[in-house]
């Protein structure tokens, strides 16, 4: 039996695009040496340390820093530490994942944003074992059982976190609060982390209530 909101927060197709096949760490690392033999070949001048072929190495999830020690029982390739809510000028609302019972408290405690208020979501996550590719954030709001709105956001493809890079942090699109007396009130919601290969990496429901003023 499908669990509530599954009918919803499924992510968005491209019709005729078919998921590239995946590269290890090892590949993408392989690729690189040999773009550069090929490029150092017909120059003879590229400079190691350039900052732009830095960039370029960083883009296709390739870091010199040693990789994170993992338990190998962990299993999981993608980890999401907390998540956050951000409004200019106040304090950011976090939820520590790794505190127990933090998911379950998200719908039985639900938090409070003032009508017409720019907002903005970000996430925390680690990756491990092997490259992460296209991991979306997809979320359903519901009001009193009724479906108000649909969002999917992507997030990108990630290598394992490094010791140089121990955590990656995710800013979501800026939104708006809705506004006026019909809009205030209490909203529930299903969000899930997914990948291209449609493997769910984190499922939770939460609830807020739009309000005349920050409480």
């Amino acid at each position: 039996m499908a669990s509530a909101g599954d009918e919803d927060l499924v992510a968005s197709k491209t019709d005729g695009f078919k998921v590239g096949e995946k590269k290890t760490v090892e590949e993408y690392a392989k690729l690189e040496r040999e773009l550069r033999h090929s490029v150092i070949s017909l120059t003879a001048q590229i400079d190691q340390n350039d900052e732009s072929l830095n960039r370029w190495k960083a883009s296709l999830g390739i870091s010199n820093s040693p990789a994170l020690p993992v338990d190998p029982k962990d299993t999981r390739r993608c980890v999401i530490h907390s998540l956050a809510l951000e409004v200019p000028g106040r304090s950011d609302i976090t939820i520590d994942l790794s505190v127990p019972g933090a998911l379950e408290s998200l719908k039985s405690k639900p938090f409070s944003i003032k009508e017409g208020a720019k907002f903005r979501m970000k996430a925390s996550f680690r990756v491990q074992h092997d490259v992460l590719s296209g991991l979306k954030y997809l979320q359903v709001v519901k009001r009193k059982g009724i479906r108000v709105s649909k969002d999917e956001e992507m997030l990108g493809s990630y290598a394992p976190n490094t010791q140089e890079k121990q955590i990656y942090e995710k800013k979501f699109a800026e939104d708006e609060a809705p506004s006026g007396m019909m809009a205030r009130g209490h909203y529930e919601a299903v969000s899930k982390f997914v990948d291209d290969d449609d493997h769910t990496h984190l499922k939770f429901e939460w609830s807020f209530d739009i309000a005349k003023d920050w409480k």
